[in-house]
């Protein structure tokens, strides 16, 4: 009894805190979504219409499917190059990697708004981008290159996770024994052997934990596509978001969401199935 006790007052404030701050607003979206009318006004008759209009609007689902495609591609690229600066910060900085690992969070204590606003700057038609450009006498007039696409929303997003991405890497990478290495080179394996069949399997977690970290919060992101992105780097959280704020539309903005949450579902099992068939495979 005195252990159920203690597990009990160890698991209650976490349990707790989960179902106030996700399963309690779960539920009432989910209980939205099958609700007659608009915001405040909705009525209680229990309807499927909101989901046949979803269903019967290819806009929402090509919009969705360019989400899902650009949170991929930004969590992919995070992934990759943060991988080689955690490599680096545990491998070859020694007893300077704390500090460099400080040096590389430090910036994410500044506002996040804040952050997205100097990239809006180095990309806009007077900043640094396009200053360096008329100075070396590539573009002749200023013109804003990559702001308000989507190619600006992908380059702010990857500069916004990578030090996170690089965190769990980091900590996966640290935990590696330094004597398998060893082992592995008193065994014949070059370096590049030892770093595909010790050092890359045994990172998988992190590496998976990193990717997660950036995809699943890019998937329903709506603040930085509308400030850098605009009408071409628009993303499937701001429909979401112009269903709940503007459109005033609740029951609709709810139904968009669950198919969101659907979507990163099924991604994360996949990707977690990918990481179960790669260690099945030895590598």
């Amino acid at each position: 009894m005195e252990n159920r006790g203690r597990f009990a007052s160890l698991i209650g404030p976490p349990a707790l805190y989960l179902f106030l701050i996700f399963l309690l607003p779960m539920g009432l979206m989910f209980a939205y979504s099958f609700r007659a009318g608009i915001s405040g006004a909705a009525h209680d008759t229990f309807t499927l219409a909101n989901y046949q209009s979803f269903l019967a609007n290819s806009n929402f689902h090509r919009l969705l499917w360019r989400s899902a495609t650009i949170a991929f591609t930004i969590a992919l690229i995070s992934t990759l190059l943060a991988y080689p600066l955690a490599y680096y910060l545990v491998f070859q900085a020694g007893a300077n990697k704390m500090t460099l690992m400080t040096l590389l969070i430090i910036p994410t204590w500044t506002s996040y708004l804040l952050r997205i606003f100097s990239w809006k700057l180095i990309l806009g038609s007077s900043g640094v981008l396009n200053s360096l450009l008329l100075a070396t006498g590539i573009i002749e007039t200023a013109s804003p290159i990559l702001i308000y696409s989507r190619g600006a929303v992908i380059v702010t997003l990857v500069y916004v996770w990578v030090p996170f991405v690089a965190l769990p890497i980091f900590a996966a990478l640290e935990r590696i024994d330094k004597n398998l290495l060893e082992a592995a080179a008193d065994l014949g394996c070059q370096p590049w052997e030892a770093f595909l069949h010790v050092t890359l399997p045994l990172s998988l977690p992190g590496v998976l934990a990193g990717f997660f970290f950036a995809l699943i919060p890019t998937l329903g992101e709506f603040v930085t596509p509308l400030l850098v992105g605009g009408a071409s780097g628009s993303m499937y959280g701001n429909l979401i978001q112009d269903q709940f704020m503007r459109a005033l539309n609740w029951p609709m903005g709810s139904v968009m969401s669950l198919a969101m949450l659907v979507i990163v579902l099924l991604l994360v099992f996949i990707l977690s199935r990918l990481g179960n068939l790669s260690e099945l495979a030895g590598f």
